[in-house]
């Protein structure tokens, strides 16, 4: 479809927009690197909830859960529904804990849960790490998947979209800090999310209606339970009982994942820290919690199912999303669905240059290079470094191919990983020398998987190579390995190296406040401190999965028409949610936010 003047229009005046809140956020970014990076640490809980939810949704992110629908369905999602669990638990487990750190980054708590020249290491090591060639890899596939709706909606080149891609973003980034990022992320889910919702709906008429919808798409997959079924089934030939157990069992806690670390981390971490207090540092990762699983797919999905029927033999079939959107919106609404694309594209990378950027400037550059220069300086310096990692994102972005293959090398890098994130919160045995292990054990095992796949998928794992299969089940198999290698690595290093000292613990524990008997060594010296119990975590936890997982289905339940279903999950979900706010209402947050000051 050819994009008329008025696409044009609506287009120009999303980016204008973005680029006046960009202007107008100028000048409170630039007063200090905290106003730059965390807005001062005052952003209520609704703003920063909604910046995470943004952040997640990116370009590549309805491309990808369409290839997962057209090629398995929609119990194809469980690919990342597995990660309910792990988000949860950052809200009732870490969140608080997070904020009464009072760091800038999370990088940051290196040196304030260890010490020494350890911990110096690792603080720097992470911010190198993170910040350069992580950051860079998920800022090239989330490009790579925006350049591929350019190239086929506009008929540029890789090389111009790739440019205009990442130099609009980063104009206003550069500017605004912070207060931009967040700001211009709300505006951006809302656009966003308008255009996907339209687009579903306009697919839907196309096909026919939402019963030739499922007729032709159980056709298309053999049986409706394969098309819309919500589990893959224990005979599925791409996620067996097994592989499935995985998925559930193992990889939501073991594997660092942006957006869903265990125990929190990054651009979460960093909404977390700004925060006004305890209580919105909670309720913003709830919201996105619940905004990010449950309201926010089924959009997605839905649309998805319309490119099989629509497109049966597309090769790429995450393509069917773009092609759907040229092929059926009118004038006018598809200029406002790619300027939906741009705003998920630009909510996340947004947020990953200002996270990275956090991570070079505060936690390597003014930690280790230039240590004693004012604030204008270290504002000048982010502004820099921002620009840096446009370019090298741009020049990764070119060199990828397939949105798919990076997230799952991504999820084996960190595999292994996410537990020592989560017990250095609850257990003082943990060391720096247990962070720095498991990254090592975790980044050259998954290597050693990535480049030999092609004799370990067989020779290993007994799979068939020509199998279609054998792909999901190689990642499922190799997860599991580098989860028992690096946990045996780590857990061994701990135990072969010195503890922290107990100055450095009660002085963690004391400004903390971390709860359950991995810390009552350390909360006995601290004498005046008491420990806050983990039980309503634990209830909080498990409901809020329920109140997730119920929302998710009741959504999905109603959409396809099977009404009783939808409100039996629905009421579920409302209960659950009834429970978890009356629990929260007990907490004595005035003596929390006394004990920040």
């Amino acid at each position: 479809m050819k994009i008329s003047l008025l696409d044009w229009m609506i287009i120009a005046a999303y980016f204008a927009l973005s680029l006046a809140i960009g202007l107008y956020y100028a000048r409170r970014a630039g007063r200090s690197t905290e106003d730059f990076f965390l807005s001062d640490r005052s952003m209520p809980w609704w703003l920063a909830g909604t910046s995470m939810v943004a952040t997640t949704f990116a370009a590549d992110t309805p491309l990808a859960v369409t290839g997962l629908v057209a090629t398995n369905g929609v119990a194809g999602n469980w690919l990342w529904w597995n990660m309910v669990a792990s988000g949860i638990l950052t809200v009732f487990f870490f969140a608080r804990l997070w904020r009464r750190a009072e760091v800038m980054t999370d990088v940051e708590l290196a040196e304030l849960r260890y010490s020494g020249r350890p911990a110096a290491f690792l603080r720097g090591f992470r911010a190198i790490y993170f910040g350069l060639p992580i950051n860079c890899i998920i800022i090239g596939w989330v490009t790579l998947a925006m350049v591929r709706v350019i190239k086929l909606s506009l008929g540029v080149n890789e090389w111009m979209a790739t440019f205009l891609c990442l130099a609009i973003t980063a104009v206003y980034v550069i500017i605004s800090g912070y207060w931009g990022v967040v700001v211009t992320d709300a505006v951006q889910f809302v656009i966003a999310m308008i255009g996907c919702i339209l687009l579903a709906i306009f697919s839907v008429e196309r096909v026919g209606g939402m019963e030739q919808l499922l007729e032709k798409a159980s056709v298309h997959f053999g049986s409706l339970d394969k098309a819309v079924g919500l589990w893959p089934g224990f005979d599925s030939p791409w996620l067996p009982a097994a592989t499935f157990a995985v998925y559930l069992g193992v990889q939501w806690w073991a594997s660092w994942y942006p957006g869903a670390e265990p125990g929190g981390g990054g651009y979460i971490a960093q909404r977390i820290f700004s925060a006004k207090d305890e209580r919105h540092g909670l309720l913003a990762t709830l919201w996105f919690n619940v905004a990010h699983y449950a309201l926010r797919p089924w959009p997605w999905i839905i649309t998805a199912l319309c490119s099989v029927v629509l497109y049966p033999s597309l090769a790429d079939k995450e393509e069917g999303y773009v092609r759907i959107m040229l092929d059926v919106l009118p004038a006018g609404l598809l200029g406002m669905m790619l300027s939906a694309f741009a705003a998920a594209y630009m909510s996340t990378v947004s947020s990953q240059l200002n996270w990275g950027t956090s991570y070079l400037i505060n936690d390597f550059y003014r930690r280790f290079v230039r240590k004693d220069a004012d604030e204008k300086h270290y504002v000048l310096a982010s502004r820099i470094a921002t620009a840096i990692l446009v370019v090298i994102a741009g020049a990764v972005s070119l060199r990828l191919e397939s949105i798919r293959e990076t997230w799952q090398l991504m999820l084996g890098i960190g595999a292994g990983t996410g537990l020592v994130y989560i017990l250095r919160w609850y257990w003082w045995r943990i060391n720096a020398w247990s962070e720095i292990s498991s990254m090592t054990a975790a980044m050259i095992t998954s290597l050693v998987f990535w480049f030999g796949k092609s004799f370990f998928t067989q020779s290993l794992f007994g799979l068939d190579p020509a199998s279609p299969q054998s792909g999901d089940l190689f990642f499922a198999y190799s997860l599991i390995a580098t989860v028992a290698v690096t946990t045996a690595v780590w857990f061994a290093v701990t135990f072969m190296t010195r503890p922290e000292p107990d100055a450095k613990l009660i002085a963690f524990y004391r400004k903390v406040r971390p709860g359950g008997p991995g810390w009552k060594r350390v909360a006995d010296k601290a004498g005046e401190i008491r420990q806050e119990s983990l039980a309503p975590a634990f209830a909080n936890w498990f409901l809020g999965c329920v109140l997730v997982y119920s929302s998710l289905f009741s959504i999905g339940q109603f959409i396809l028409g099977n009404n009783m279903k939808a409100i039996v999950l629905a009421i579920a979900a409302l209960t659950a949610g009834a429970v978890i706010w009356w629990n929260l209402g007990r907490t004595n947050w005035r003596e929390a936010a006394l004990s920040e000051k």
